[in-house]
């Protein structure tokens, strides 16, 4: 019990600040758990609930190309319709020059370029186109035999391409010969004359344009 000669007890206020709330820790979020990798009955799934596999760009580019192509090479093979297969047969009409270019007798200058002979034997020039009357083959001249003899199977003609030797079955021809305005001598080897001799047949020697007299 307190005395008179007590001191008075020292009252302390209440204080009316307001008290400041400690804060709570943020909870972290939980990570969710990994997806299994996808297996082919999982993508078979996945297409079933019509999910869109991506697009192959390689394989729709071979296929498109392949179509283009196709097209293409079909086109081609019509626009060939109108363009024919054309022959370019060599020319087979030649200027030999002049009667007075050949000595008399049997003259190999054009054998290799138009394959004929230049023979010339007063009064007349002609021109013996060089292909054997057997199987086509070019004979040869022979100066020192004075003939002409085929390499392939021996046949034999005079200086005028007449045959007397072998299987040749007939004289070898002549081609067409004329001269120019000029007087230069044209020759068409395209236009040949025959003579038939062993069949009995024409003696086509003697036709005009078989010859030029000189």
């Amino acid at each position: 019990m307190a005395t008179a000669d007590d001191p008075p007890a020292t009252v302390t206020p209440k204080s009316t600040a307001p008290v400041a709330e400690t804060p709570k820790p943020t909870p972290k979020p939980t990570p969710a758990p990994a997806k299994p990798a996808a297996t082919p009955a999982g993508k078979a799934g996945a297409a079933s609930a019509g999910v869109t596999p991506p697009i192959n760009k390689m394989r729709r580019r071979l296929i498109w190309s392949g179509v283009w192509g196709f097209i293409a090479a079909n086109f081609f093979m019509f626009l060939r319709f109108f363009f024919p297969r054309v022959l370019f047969e060599p020319n087979t009409v030649h200027n030999i020059g002049y009667a007075s270019d050949f000595d008399i007798g049997v003259n190999e200058k054009f054998k290799q370029a138009y394959r004929i002979w230049v023979v010339k034997e007063p009064p007349r020039l002609f021109c013996i186109f060089a292909r054997c009357t057997h199987l086509g083959c070019t004979p040869d001249w022979k100066p020192a035999e004075n003939k002409f003899k085929c390499p392939c199977h021996g046949s034999g003609y005079t200086p005028e391409g007449i045959n007397f030797e072998g299987p040749a079955p007939r004289p070898m021809d002549r081609a067409h010969i004329e001269k120019d305005a000029q007087g230069q001598i044209i020759v068409d080897t395209s236009r040949l004359y025959s003579w038939f001799k062993s069949q009995g047949g024409p003696d086509n020697f003697e036709d005009p344009g078989a010859f030029i007299t000189i």
